[in-house]
């Protein structure tokens, strides 16, 4: 009896010595299970000069415009102008026959051929310019001092921008402007003076911006001007999106990598921000330090990242 129950006993203990190491290899293999990667694209910092600026919209126009007027009472024999002709200095617009060279000029010189009266005046441009407007037309009788014609003076032109007047201050630093046109060209333009008069709806003051361009640009065309608040020649700065916040937005970080699988956290102090770009002023980084750009979103300290090369 007593020896079965030694064999019994015998039997027990190598069924539990048996369980023991399977168990053991078990737990072994869920140890060794990998740790989940958060997949990631990224960036590194950028030195491209970076500003923050306004653009408001500025109307060409013709600050001089010349009144061609009737210098005598007769009727316009010739009209050598039409509306939006180029016209040049010194170019005859009109030619005036008063009432009387009409009904006894002809008569006049049958009796003496060499006194060669013609009792015509002839009316010039001062200056050159597009003819903006065209008062009469040919057998028209005018009045001394009545309005012919409006030349534009081609060297009068400026772009006008009403500018809100809490950014008056802005406008004295500016060195030149930018003028944006509708079809994407660029000219560049400067500040000249300052009409001295506010808006009292709008709180507008108009500024005159003189630019350089041999293009004839119509009047009343639109333009963008840049003006700029601040810039920064020389910046350290990243995307947009490799910058974090918290709720209240009074701090700020990114996820920098420290490997190719290993990110962690570095609080930022920011600087100019524009619509694409971020200027960190501190800490100082490194041209070859690279960044999480996307995938950034709820990553903790020291987060486990694989990098998407896509």
């Amino acid at each position: 009896m007593s020896s079965k129950l030694t064999l019994g006993f015998a039997l027990i203990c190598l069924i539990l010595n048996g369980c023991g190491p399977v168990s053991t290899s078990g737990n072994q293999e869920l140890d060794k299970s990998p740790e989940p990667k958060t997949p990631v694209s990224i960036t590194q910092i950028s030195n491209a000069p970076l500003s923050d600026y306004i653009e408001l919209n500025a109307t060409a126009t013709f600050q001089q415009k010349g009144i061609i007027k009737a210098s005598s009472n007769g009727y316009l024999q010739t009209v050598n102008v039409k509306k939006g002709d180029y016209i040049k200095g010194g170019q005859t617009l009109f030619t005036i026959i008063t009432k009387e060279a009409k009904s006894i000029g002809n008569a006049i010189n049958n009796l003496d051929p060499s006194f060669k009266f013609t009792g015509l005046t002839r009316i010039t441009a001062n200056t050159a310019g597009f003819a903006g407007e065209v008062s009469h037309q040919k057998g028209d009788y005018v009045q001394e001092g009545e309005q012919l014609a409006v030349i534009t003076n081609l060297n009068s032109f400026v772009f006008l921008m009403d500018l809100p007047y809490e950014l008056t201050g802005i406008i004295k630093n500016q060195k030149a402007l930018e003028v944006t046109l509708p079809n994407g060209e660029k000219l560049i333009g400067n500040v000249g003076s300052a009409l001295p008069l506010v808006d009292s709806a709008s709180q507008t003051q108009r500024i005159i911006i003189q630019v350089k361009t041999q293009k004839i640009i119509p009047e009343g065309l639109v333009a963008k001007v840049k003006l700029i608040r601040s810039e920064s020649l020389n910046p350290i700065a990243l995307p947009k999106e490799s910058v974090l916040a918290n709720e209240t937005q009074d701090e700020f970080w990114v996820m920098k990598l420290i490997n190719d699988t290993t990110a962690v956290k570095i609080n930022i102090q920011k600087g100019l921000e524009t619509r694409s770009y971020i200027e960190i002023k501190s800490p100082l980084f490194k041209p070859d330090d690279r960044f999480i750009l996307t995938g950034n979103y709820g990553l903790s300290d020291t987060a486990k990242i694989t990098i998407n090369h896509k």
